[in-house]
Parts: C-alpha cells; structure tokens; sequence
C-alpha cells in the first residue's frame, strides 16, 4: 500500500490482500429475514478494482439486460439506467469493513457519499456484504462474492 491514509496500520495486510481486479461471481440479499436470490437479476456480472494507491472501481450489470435498439425509447433507457451500477472513488479499511468514499456515480446521489461493506478474503475470493440498503425498492443486505482475477483468467 503506497498511500499510508489509505488504511490505519492494523489493517495494511488486508488492504494488501484487497488490491487487484475481481469478478462478481454471485449475488444474494436478505429482505426482512427472507433471502433473496437474485436482487441483481438471474446472472449478474461485475468487475471490481482495487488499486495500491486506495482507489478502487465498481461496475455491476444486473442479469438479462436487453440491448437498446438504434433509437430507444424512453422507457428503454430508463431500465438500461436501472440495472447497471458504476462508480469509483477513494478507500479505506477499518475493523474488518471496507469504505468507497464515492467521488463518481452512476446514481447521482451516492457522490460524496460513503458506501461501507463487511469484507471477508476466503482464500481467492472476497466477500463484501452491505448493511441493509435501498435496493430496487426493498430495503436489504446484500452479499456480493468475488473471485480475484489472475492473468489470463475471464
């Protein structure tokens, strides 16, 4: 970790450990205290990036988007804006959660905002769970799971 304010010094290992690019490999959510298979639809994909600097990006793309056609309708735009979720900003990681400090969006609102996650690091994979969080009109907690990217992986 070159940037020292990235972490608190308790925590550099993890932050080590968090650094690189990793793929969304499933997605689940709990509404009041019912799971919820698919709170990004059937198939989600997504690329997560951790840089050494503690700058990080985030793209989800819900599952079973439609491709627009040559003039979408309003409508259409309006779903496409709906499922697809990118922003990037700064992190940091304190007592085993990780912080996105939202400095670009997607949704406007979340600039400026802090988006704190549970983070677990299960051999190659790393577990992020939110705190319960207005999802697609439902309040939920959702767990991502990601698989680290190594060279020549998809």
């Amino acid at each position: 970790m070159t940037d020292s304010t990235a972490v608190d010094s308790s925590s550099r290992t993890q932050a080590d450990d968090l650094v690189g690019t990793w793929k969304l490999i499933a997605a689940s959510g709990v509404i009041r205290g019912k799971q919820n298979e698919a709170p990004y639809g059937v198939g989600p994909t997504g690329w997560l990036t951790y840089f050494a600097d503690g700058r990080m990006t985030s793209l989800i793309s819900y599952g079973g988007r439609k491709p627009l056609r040559a003039i979408p309708k309003i409508e259409e735009q309006a779903e496409a804006f709906k499922t697809f979720l990118a922003y990037a900003g700064r992190y940091t990681i304190r007592e085993g959660k990780v912080i996105h400090h939202v400095e670009i969006c997607s949704i406007p609102n979340y600039v400026g905002k802090d988006l704190e996650r549970d983070v677990r690091i299960q051999g190659d994979q790393l577990v992020l769970t939110t705190p319960p969080t207005l999802v697609n009109g439902s309040i939920q907690s959702i767990e991502l799971i990601w698989q680290r990217l190594t060279d020549g992986s998809r």
